[in-house]
């Protein structure tokens, strides 16, 4: 958009993008699309992306000498409630290479200069609200089994979660915790930030729309959840650094599932080229 346009007028013509029908096929589509996104420049985004592990190993290295060993699950389960937030800059430079402007590295980080920053800023707090109530979630189910301690040491946790009653009733129930707060980041956020990058739109409008779009594809936007939720466990070995390749695919191929889940607007050409 043009500079002398506001957020406020942009928020005065927020929209509201029609919601299409889409099948599994298109959810491998937009992962092949991201894929081909990602091999564009592997490099550049790698180097950006390494922040993603380096804060997660430094986090997990934290959380482990302050005796909240516990939460050390939890942590690594939780890094995919902010994932949406993280690949910011990757839903931009798919953008951009979408039509046919400068892909460098610097534009990833140009997106704190969007129009749409204020509601960015405001789904990316409501998804560290949610990331904060998993953590809190996860220490008071520990507290309601275990009761004030914490582990000694964190084989010794894991020995005691897999081979007894009580350790098991916290895997399960802990999981089955963490995947209602996936459910909902899913529901709510699946499209948010590329539909706030690509037109204007209020940070409730793009929520409501990744709403829609799952009532509208529960099964492909479930399976989504699911490839994501594993390609993450398998970025996230080896000290997480896997996360270096695996959340640029997954940022791509986030924007491409967006472009397949709603309609284009009519013109445009003023917001994408600001």
């Amino acid at each position: 958009m043009a500079n002398s346009h506001g957020y406020a007028e942009i928020g005065k013509s927020a929209t509201h993008p029609d919601v299409l029908k889409i099948g599994c096929s298109d959810v491998f589509g937009a992962l092949v699309d991201g894929l081909e996104d990602f091999w564009e420049k592997p490099s550049h985004y790698v180097f950006l992306c390494l922040i993603y592990p380096v804060v997660g190993f430094v986090l997990i290295s934290w959380v482990s000498t302050g005796e909240a060993l516990q939460l050390i699950y939890p942590m690594i389960a939780g890094f995919a409630l902010i994932g949406p937030f993280a690949a910011l800059g990757l839903y931009e430079i798919s953008r951009r290479r979408e039509l046919d402007l400068d892909t460098s590295w610097r534009h990833a980080l140009a997106v704190v200069r969007s129009p749409a920053a204020p509601s960015i800023l405001v789904v990316g707090i409501f998804l560290m609200v949610l990331f904060l109530l998993w953590l809190y979630a996860s220490q008071a189910l520990y507290g309601w089994l275990y009761g004030p301690g914490t582990p000694s040491s964190f084989p010794e946790f894991i020995q005691n979660a897999l081979s007894t009653s009580k350790g098991w009733k916290l895997v399960i129930l802990g999981n089955v915790i963490g995947l209602g707060f996936a459910l909902v980041v899913l529901a709510t956020t699946s499209i948010a930030f590329p539909l706030l990058l690509d037109r204007p739109c209020g940070a409730a409008a793009a929520i409501l729309a990744s709403i829609r779009v799952f009532l509208t594809n529960p099964l492909p936007i479930l399976l989504w959840g699911v490839m994501v939720a594993v390609l993450l466990v398998i970025g996230s070995l080896f000290f997480f650094f896997g996360l270096a390749i695996v959340i640029p695919v997954l940022g791509h191929a986030t924007w491409h599932l967006y472009r397949r889940t709603t309609v284009r607007p009519i013109d445009r050409h003023d917001w994408e080229r600001r």
